[in-house]
Parts: C-alpha cells; sequence; structure tokens
C-alpha cells in the first residue's frame, strides 16, 4: 500500500529535516508518495500568504500531512502557520510526546510523559484587540464541547495505549469560570472512565513543580491550549530539549505530524540540525495510519543510533549532520526489516 501524505517542509532548517525524515519513513519498505507543499515565510512573496489554501485543500484531500517548522514572527508579521492550520482542519488534539533517551543529556531518568492539549480555543483562539493606545485585551474561550472533547481523547489514549492515569490540568481556583469549566468537563468524562483509567487533577503551577521534582508520578497530562504549549516544553526539558520533542495534531478528518521545535533560521542550509523531532513525529504518522510495526521499527533505530552516539548531530554531542544521522536511522531500520 502506498499513502499519500502531504508534505510541507517548512522554512528555516525545515526542508532539511524533512529530507532526513522522507529518508527515513522510506527505508520502512512503506510506500509513500510525498505531496509537496511550500507553506511560510518563501510563499508571501509569491503568493501573498504563509499558508496558501492549496495546502489546506492538500491535507483536507490526502488525510494527513508531515510538516517541517515554519517561521513566525514575535509582535508582529503573519500569524502563526500552525495555529491557523490546526483551527482551519480543526485538528483539536495535540499530542506530545516526552521520553528520555540513552544518549540524549537529562537530568532524570526513566520520564515516559504524554501531554494531549486542547488545540482549537482558549487564549490561543486569536480573539484580541487594544483597548485604547496603551492596552490590549486578549479573550480566553473555553467551551464544555471542546473541554470534554478533548479530555475523552486523552482517555482513550490512555486505554488504546495502556496508560494508567490521566491528569487534567487548570488554573480553576483563579479563572473559576473558564478553567472551572474546563476542570468539570474532565472530571464528566473521567467518570464515564472510573475502574478503567485513574483520574486526578493539579493547578498549573503546582503542576511544573510537580513535574521537574518527580515526573515519574505522571502519565497522561491533558491541558487547555495555553498549558498544554507551556508544559509540553517544560516536558521536552526533562527529556533532553526541543530536538527530540514530536508532535502530533489530530482531528476527525485529517492529522498533521510536526516537531514542537522552531524553525531556527541562522541555521538553514548548514546541514546541521537535528531531525530528531521531525523523525519521531514521522514515527507518530506511521501509528496514526496504523503501521504499528514500522513505526516501532523508526522509535528502536533512532534510539540506537542516538545511544550509540557515532553518528550524532552537535547538539548530542557528534559532528554528524542532518543527512547523514538520518541516512544512519535509515540504514539501522533496513538492517531491522
Amino acid at each position: 500500500m502506498t499513502y499519500t501524505v502531504t508534505l510541507i517542509p517548512g522554512d528555516g532548517i525545515g526542508p532539511e529535516l524533512a529530507e532526513a525524515t522522507t529518508t527515513v519513513l522510506e527505508a520502512t519498505g512503506i510506500g509513500f508518495s510525498w505531496d509537496r507543499q511550500d507553506a511560510g515565510e518563501s510563499t508571501i512573496e509569491r503568493e501573498g500568504t504563509p499558508l496558501p489554501d492549496r495546502v489546506i485543500a492538500s491535507i483536507r484531500a490526502n488525510g494527513v500531512g508531515l510538516k517541517g517548522p515554519i517561521t513566525t514572527p514575535v509582535g508582529s508579521g503573519f500569524r502563526s502557520v500552525n495555529v491557523a492550520l490546526r483551527k482551519e482542519l480543526e485538528l483539536y488534539a495535540n499530542v506530545r510526546p516526552a521520553r528520555t533517551m540513552a544518549g540524549v543529556e537529562s537530568r532524570y531518568e526513566n520520564v515516559d510523559l504524554i501531554i494531549v492539549r486542547e488545540n482549537t480555543e482558549d487564549l490561543y483562539a486569536g480573539v484580541e484587540h487594544m483597548v485604547g493606545p496603551d492596552a490590549a485585551e486578549s479573550i480566553k474561550i473555553i467551551t464544555r464541547a471542546a473541554s470534554q472533547r478533548i479530555a475523552r481523547y486523552a482517555f482513550e489514549y490512555a486505554v488504546k495505549n495502556g496508560r494508567r492515569k490521566v491528569t487534567a490540568v487548570h488554573k480553576a481556583n483563579i479563572m473559576k469560570l473558564s478553567d472551572g469549566l474546563f476542570l468539570e468537563s474532565a472530571q464528566q468524562v473521567a467518570a464515564e472512565y472510573a475502574g478503567r483509567v485513574d483520574f486526578e487533577d493539579r493547578i498549573v503551577d503546582n503542576m511544573c513543580m510537580q513535574l521537574v521534582q518527580k515526573p515519574e508520578l505522571y502519565d497522561v497530562l491533558v491541558l487547555p491550549n495555553l498549558y498544554g504549549d507551556i508544559v509540553s516544553d517544560l516536558a521536552a526539558g526533562l527529556v533532553g530539549g526541543l530536538g527530540v520533542a514530536p508532535g502530533a495534531n489530530i482531528g476527525e478528518k485529517a492529522a498533521v505530524f510536526e516537531p514542537v521545535h522552531g524553525s531556527a533560521p541562522k541555521y538553514a542550509g548548514q546541514n546541521k540540525a537535528n531531525p530528531t523531532a521531525l523523525i519521531l513525529s514521522g514515527a507518530l504518522m506511521l501509528r496514526h495510519l496504523g503501521e504499528i510495526d514500522a513505526a516501532d521499527a523508526v522509535e528502536r533505530a533512532v534510539r540506537a543510533v542516538i545511544a550509540e552516539g557515532e553518528t550524532t548531530t552537535y547538539d548530542l554531542g557528534g559532528s554528524a549532520g542532518t543527512r547523514e544521522f538520518g541516512e544512519a536511522v535509515a540504514a539501522r531500520i533496513r538492517q531491522g526489516r
């Protein structure tokens, strides 16, 4: 079987990471037809937008996309392409695993967390405006429907993957209506899974402290959009940084897989960046497609190459380039076939 996948290389280091990742995925022996769609800074001059309609249409047609990082200017310029994709395609669940790996420097051992982040509302809905010349207002939107939907996704993920506990993260002690509704929704869904999956809740600031002190106590975390973005970066820091942090954006009709990190434009074209996060995002894509054995093979190969330390990128203590790392992972996969 051949899968047609929308490939969005991105900008900055994105195209190099995408090349390494497609090399790895093709090494599994699964057939891919890559529907390449450019987006980001490179398309603004040519098409007047960082996210042309053709990109959305391609993902809708194919049902799945693999995306490299895209630059989002801070404070000015276009709105995040990532946010726009999630909104347009109703990719309501952002899933970010964080697992320690041998060979990746970390203060922790045996961290194995799944961050499930609501992806469509909260402050990231982008409802903001100026209130006079010297003040700005952003509106936090939390709905019961979206909150229950993301909580149910977290519990279903736990059931399907043999996870033991779901923790809802919130600030309901202060934002009693908005975060209170998120917590209430999670509690209502949790009742449906009583006896199968444990449930608890944590206030977000305490959750950050708990993760730094004793991450082994936690399993699946479900959070509103903004907290999920922040806590998922914290979790990445527990396991070695954003360079090894994959991500998935899941909806009812489409899914887009991307690394958590940014586009690092100053390293573009240098064959220097670590492709691990995008490769592992590709493994998440394989799982989504039902290709479990192939996904396992990719993850094992990545872990083996990093643990050996002979063909790793500079951030992992080696001297290999992006391309060479991808080829080493691909070679390991072929050896196991």
